[in-house]
């Protein structure tokens, strides 16, 4: 009877982790489900701590900015979502016989056309219990080489030390083991093309799909089939497949001089793989077509998109580093007096910027308390990479009147010489009511109209 791994036992600091968490949320408060959207609006915004501990806690941020007095904008119309679920129905009807051929016509015209596909049962207990499903979903449609259809699969993704469960609308499996990711939209597509921000929104959701695909592919074939492999290997396994002609004709699989075996075909040592599945860059973006409810598809590249999120999440800071700072009895819950909520989300250090008004519910609460420190950073990010150290309008406007700050520094010098033109066109026709620079409010305004320009 072979031991136990021992190491992969859950260490006594996740299960502390899980209950701090728990008691950040609140104790009756049931947890919200962190899925591809919130972690693309976390992604782009990486040093934001309020959001990657309120998101990691699964607290609903919603009724949490309702509590706060600052509700959100930010959301859905329940007709926008029933109206989505109704297309995206109609797309996978007849066992996904459409949504196939999109995928065969826009991404794999050079495969067998799917006439029949497979859409496995992907019901089970619990998330953890759908994601292992999933897995093995996969890995019994790569072997099989045969068009398959996954409704819903459920994928997990590690952010900063916490696990995310996240839903893809489908994952097609083709005939050569690749993955593609589906992403099905309610928004039209016009002549061809549709809204940029919506593509781009969309893009940036599927890109955290592929990024936890690419997961599953690392570790399935990382090990034995039926075993998931050393986690460590697992990471460092290339996510992308050479060509075919690339492979080599042995494979090192400790068992020395073990014969190579392609993907889909049983390993003469216990089913060994030698390469991952391919996970396409390439996704499929579903839409109706101009005003009707008929289906059109485009093919997106998120490769891009799959970079950046890659490296903004590996950026973020560990969700226990956070809670360890957290005064003791901090508490989320929006059934707390206002005051104690607010006192609670400020002690998370937040970055707010205007990008935050379509992507956060907590985003009108940051602004105010931005405006009112006086951060840079709620004139935009472009703005605050310009001013270098200079992170408040005190300290911009100070700078410009000679006061503070180092003269060889190049944003000092080049605030004092704005003044000095400023002050040069004020003094030759000034307009009526103008405000000097050495007034706060009046750079304030201008530093507004700056933006939002």
């Amino acid at each position: 009877m072979r031991e136990p791994n021992r190491e992969r036992v859950p260490p006594a600091r996740r299960t502390g982790l899980r209950q701090r968490l728990a008691e950040l949320r609140g104790p009756e408060v049931p947890p919200q489900p962190l899925d591809a959207r919130a972690l693309a609006a976390l992604a782009a915004n990486p040093g934001c701590k309020r959001r990657a501990i309120l998101d990691g806690a699964g607290v609903n941020k919603t009724a949490l900015a309702s509590a706060l007095g600052s509700p959100s904008a930010f959301g859905q119309s329940q007709f926008a979502f029933m109206r989505g679920n109704a297309f995206e129905a109609r797309v996978k009807a007849d066992g996904g016989a459409e949504l196939l051929r999109l995928v065969h016509e826009k991404l794999d015209a050079g495969a067998v056309p799917p006439t029949t596909g497979t859409v496995p049962d992907l019901s089970a207990v619990g998330p953890e219990g759908r994601t292992a499903r999933t897995a093995l979903a996969l890995r019994e449609a790569t072997d099989a080489g045969v068009w398959t259809l996954l409704d819903h699969p459920l994928l997990a993704l590690d952010v900063a030390g916490s696990p995310a469960f996240l839903e893809p609308d489908a994952v097609v499996v083709h005939p050569d083991g690749s993955w593609t990711v589906v992403e099905i939209k309610s928004f039209p597509m016009l002549d061809g093309s549709a809204d940029a921000a919506k593509v781009g929104a969309a893009a940036r959701q599927a890109a955290v799909y592929v990024l936890a695909l690419e997961r599953v592919a690392a570790r399935l074939g990382a090990g034995p089939e039926g075993r998931a492999g050393d986690a460590a290997h697992a990471e460092a396994t290339p996510l992308t497949v050479p060509a075919p002609s690339d492979l080599p004709t042995t494979a090192l699989a400790t068992p020395a001089e073990a014969p190579a075996e392609t993907l889909g075909t049983p390993g003469a040592q216990d089913g060994i793989r030698t390469r991952p599945p391919e996970v396409r860059h390439t996704v499929l973006l579903v839409c109706p077509k101009d005003f009707s409810n008929l289906p059109t598809a485009s093919a997106v590249d998120v490769r891009k998109q799959r970079s950046v999120t890659r490296r903004q999440l590996d950026r973020l800071t560990r969700i226990e580093d956070i809670a360890d700072l957290l005064p003791e009895g901090t508490c989320f819950s929006p059934d707390l007096p206002t005051a104690d909520l607010t006192a609670a989300v400020e002690s998370v250090p937040a970055t707010y910027t205007p990008e935050c008004l379509s992507a956060c519910e907590l985003a009108f609460h940051c602004r105010d308390h931005s405006r009112a420190e006086g951060a840079v950073t709620s004139l935009g990010r472009s703005l605050r990479a310009e001013l270098g150290g200079l992170t408040t309008v005190d300290d911009v406007l100070s700078a410009a009147r000679g006061e503070t700050g180092d003269p060889t520094d190049p944003a000092v010098a080049a605030l004092r010489r704005a003044a000095a033109l400023r002050a040069e066109a004020l003094g030759s026709g000034a307009r009526p009511g103008a405000e000097p620079l050495g007034s706060t409010e009046g750079l304030r305004a201008e530093a507004s109209g700056r933006a939002a320009c």
